[in-house]
């Protein structure tokens, strides 16, 4: 199972807003079944699912420290992508999460305090040698900022080509447990977060491939991908297995 972990030590930069988009448009894509994983006590990603009439993708609510059996529990369900939204912290229970991740995604703001901020969540994840993006997220279209902000971010590790743009669509969407993909399908936003999972997905595919090269130069075992289906009525099985934390 694939696991994209969503991570910055700085609030506001739309970790959550990015998790449930992407989420879903990797459903939409084909990538599924994807389950949605809530780590951020503020539970904001639980409410949005919970307002949801669509089964997919699956929820999950996990306590930091129950994350590793909680991917295994998701795995052994067929689960084949795991998004992984977590708090604005940069804690031992957080440098766990990171550890297992397939990729770290870092939303960023073009902002300074941003840029600032960033550097924490990039030393754990070269601490942990788990590759990372960055994702330039809410930008002012033809602002000069959002293009010196990928510039500099560029020569700490790989930004996302595709910049995510501050738009109203996003947060009228998101109150009633939709995103931009389904609530203004023709929109620019929306076509922006399907570049963007195109690429993370192509990103997941190469980090896959050079991780089983590895294993198999070492003798190792080659990874399996799960074959199980998720059981009849997906969205219940998300359910009780969120009410259950």
């Amino acid at each position: 199972m694939r696991v994209i972990v969503m991570a910055s030590q700085k609030g506001g930069t739309g970790k959550t807003t990015l998790s449930g988009h992407l989420a879903v448009e990797a459903e939409r894509a084909g990538a599924g079944p994807v389950a949605l994983i809530d780590t951020d006590p503020q539970g904001s990603l639980a409410d949005w699912w919970n307002e949801r009439e669509s089964p997919t993708p699956l929820f999950a609510r996990a306590r930091l420290e129950d994350l590793e059996q909680d991917l295994a529990t998701l795995a052994g369900a067929g689960v084949k992508l795991a998004v992984v939204d977590t708090p604005p912290a940069l804690t031992h229970a957080i440098r766990r999460v990171v550890e297992a991740a397939t990729l770290v995604a870092i939303p960023i703001r073009p902002s300074p305090h941003d840029l600032r901020a960033a550097v924490g969540t990039i030393d754990m994840a070269e601490a942990l040698d788990k590759p990372f993006v960055f994702v330039v997220n809410a930008a002012t279209a033809r602002a000069r900022i959002t293009a010196d902000a990928a510039v500099t971010l560029s020569q700490h590790g790989t930004v996302a080509p595709v910049t995510v743009h501050h738009r109203t669509d996003f947060a009228s969407c998101m109150i009633n447990g939709r995103t931009v993909m389904e609530g203004a399908p023709k929109s620019r936003s929306a076509d922006e977060i399907a570049q963007l999972w195109r690429y993370l997905d192509a990103r997941l595919e190469k980090v896959c491939r050079k991780a089983h090269g590895a294993h198999a130069a070492a003798g190792g075992p080659l990874f399996a991908a799960a074959t199980l289906s998720v059981p009849a009525g997906g969205r219940a099985f998300g359910r009780r297995y969120a009410e259950a934390r």
